[in-house]
């Protein structure tokens, strides 16, 4: 990613976080930016051309989405495109980071979490994966198919942005999708998730230990996600990024018969 996209992005952040009333209906009509501009190769090359004054890039704003679009969802758009981005395919990821961040303002429940379930179920669904991800169906079957699966399971925050993201797949997988929607949602929040690899769920105290003992390393709060996996056998596998703690009944037999075999 390049310089200019970074710090684009650190600027719409932070336009973001100076704006008030921002709700799921914003965020909705920041997705539906997404899709309109993804959608049209003119109209996103025009708003991520830097050789284009920025007050023009606004002003284009304006003219497509003034009419129908909330003010405060308007002057979200025009502080994106004043930034300048490395090319349009950046300036459109930036979008979508922008709308999922709006949704993760406007909605207070864990989404994190819910993100992170749904895209087990996904990974765990060889059919589900490829109906939500394939070539085949148009994207009003797949926003449908998402608003079944996740009627009255998650909150309307996490529908949105699921059924935004398939929608609007652009040729990546379903859950690298809702992995980045995940960690977009995190860091807006000021919070660092760790998945957790256990032979059983973990009890509560077990759970407030491990965050306790994980936000005193890492000098942040965290969120656990936990996966159960047999393999494990024992112990605990806690990944964090790329930082992976094995401290896994499994890991200590493979290291034992690693020093008997050496």
């Amino acid at each position: 990613m390049g310089s200019a996209t970074t710090q684009a992005r650190t600027a719409t952040t932070e336009a973001l976080a100076s704006t008030s009333g921002v709700d799921l209906d914003v965020a909705r009509e920041l997705f539906a930016a997404v899709a309109a501009v993804s959608g049209s190769a003119q109209l996103s090359g025009a708003l991520s051309d830097s050789s284009v004054p920025p007050a023009v890039r606004a002003g284009l704003v304006s003219a497509v989405f003034g009419p129908s679009y909330q003010p405060t969802t308007v002057a979200l758009l025009s502080s994106a495109a004043q930034q300048r981005w490395s090319n349009s395919g950046q300036f459109i990821e930036g979008l979508e980071e922008l709308a999922v961040q709006a949704t993760s303002v406007a909605e207070p429940a864990d989404i994190e979490a819910e993100l992170f379930a749904f895209s087990r179920t996904v990974a765990s669904n060889g059919e589900l994966e490829l109906a939500l991800g394939g070539r085949l169906g148009g994207a009003t079957a797949k926003g449908d198919l998402v608003s079944k699966l996740l009627d009255g399971r998650t909150s309307a925050g996490t529908a949105l942005i699921v059924s935004s993201l398939v929608k609007h797949a652009r040729g990546r997988r379903v859950r690298a999708l809702l992995r980045r929607a995940e960690r977009i949602v995190s860091d807006q929040r000021s919070r660092i998730v760790a998945t957790v690899y256990a032979a059983a769920p973990l009890s509560d105290d077990q759970q407030a230990r491990l965050q306790n003992s994980l936000s005193a390393r890492y000098g942040s709060a965290v969120t656990l996600n936990t996966v159960i996996d047999p393999t494990v056998l024992g112990g605990l596998r806690v990944q964090v990024a790329d930082d992976v703690i094995d401290a896994s009944v499994s890991a200590r037999l493979a290291d034992l018969r690693q020093r008997i075999a050496g």
